[in-house]
């Protein structure tokens, strides 16, 4: 999927939002400049054409109970494509697992894998790995979180 060409508003509309979801339209039109119907039909715009994929709520995870994260490098049994199906099928099954990446380089997907404690991770591990045959996984666990933003680098500047 290509690029969709935004102009300078739809990058600062879309900054905006990416910062704080809930601004209403009234507070978004102010800060890029527009009145109210044009920066919703441009909202609405950027959302028809999947720019916009959804808005929610970020949740810090340990004051819900989640204090561990976990990086899960998996490295295939093979690259065939029955691999692929099992390896898609299996990863669906885990609420555990917030996003999945097809990796270049020494692995070949990394998870990210969020839990309660060390126990609750063994248990997806076992689970996991009875479900998906692996060449080899490595876990490597978070012990703090530096920087974390869903926040794209969009540049506002130049178009």
């Amino acid at each position: 999927m290509s690029a969709l060409t935004l102009d300078r508003i739809d990058r600062r509309i879309l900054e905006n939002l990416m910062h704080d979801a809930t601004l209403s339209v009234s507070q978004l039109a102010d800060m890029v400049g527009l009145s109210q119907t044009p920066c919703w039909k441009r909202v609405q715009k950027l959302e028809a054409a999947g720019v916009i994929t959804q808005r929610v709520a970020l949740v810090n995870p340990e004051m819900i109970g989640l204090g561990l994260t976990v990086f899960v490098g998996v490295e295939a049994m093979d690259h065939s494509p029955e691999w692929r199906s099992q390896f898609r099928e299996a990863i669906a099954g885990f609420k555990d697992i917030v996003e999945v990446y097809r990796m270049a380089g020494n692995i070949d997907y990394l998870l990210k894998v969020v839990v309660h404690d060390t126990v609750a991770f063994d248990k997806f591990y076992v689970e996991f790995t009875r479900r998906l045959a692996c060449r080899n996984l490595t876990s490597s666990f978070a012990m703090e979180t530096i920087r974390g933003t869903t926040a794209l680098p969009i540049d506002t500047e130049t178009v």
